[in-house]
């Protein structure tokens, strides 16, 4: 079976709306589009390296798919974003989408049906693992079905207050083991969490 990653930048307060541009994603009057954009460094972009440096496939959210569609089949040949823009065009892409029409992006492939029995499906094939970025809904519903076997988050030291969040209230409770972290001089966290099972419970007793 396949393993599926979800890679997000996250703020403090666990919004990951529009983090790279005021364009991204203006909806429900999100006005702090571009957060992450004054913390970029090399650590970030290194680790973004490490996350495409294994065979993939991608699975994207309607609105991610169109923000990525838009703009990586234009990236200029002679441009440093090839290293990312090459794979991502060439890669199968599954697109979770109610909206009837074509996929345009090239080896797009539109969900059918319900989606967690759909990325079930995914991942019993053989082939690359299954690679998500921002698509918040699509990413809540697969916390809720507890399809997600690995979290690369990218934490940065803001709160935004309001926006789209990656954890909603129904999320299956799972335990994740950190198996990465490291922290840049703006203060932001690389972080890379594997699932580990059930949540552990206990109490503290009291001492006579």
């Amino acid at each position: 079976m396949r393993k599926l990653t979800v890679s997000a930048f996250i703020s403090l307060d666990g919004v990951i709306q529009a983090p790279g541009g005021p364009g991204e994603d203006p909806s429900g009057d999100f006005r702090l589009g571009g957060w992450i954009v004054p913390y970029a460094d090399e650590a970030i972009g290194q680790n973004l390296q490490d996350l495409l440096s294994q065979p993939f496939e991608l699975l994207l959210g309607r609105c991610t798919y169109d923000i990525f569609a838009a703009y990586w089949p234009r990236v200029p040949a002679d441009s440093s974003s090839r290293t990312i823009a090459d794979p991502f065009n060439r890669v199968p892409k599954y697109v979770a989408t109610h909206r009837s029409g074509t996929l345009d992006w090239q080896n797009s492939h539109a969900l059918e049906g319900d989606l967690a029995d759909a990325i079930r499906a995914l991942k019993l094939q053989d082939g690359a693992n299954l690679l998500t970025f921002g698509s918040s809904d699509m990413v809540r519903q697969l916390l809720v079905a507890g399809l997600v076997d690995e979290l690369w988050l990218v934490i940065y030291p803001i709160i935004l207050g309001r926006g789209k969040r990656l954890f909603g209230d129904d999320a299956l409770a799972s335990a994740f083991t950190l198996a990465h972290s490291a922290s840049t001089p703006g203060g932001v966290l690389i972080t890379r969490y594997v699932r580990d099972g059930e949540v552990c419970t206990g109490t503290f007793e009291e001492v006579n």
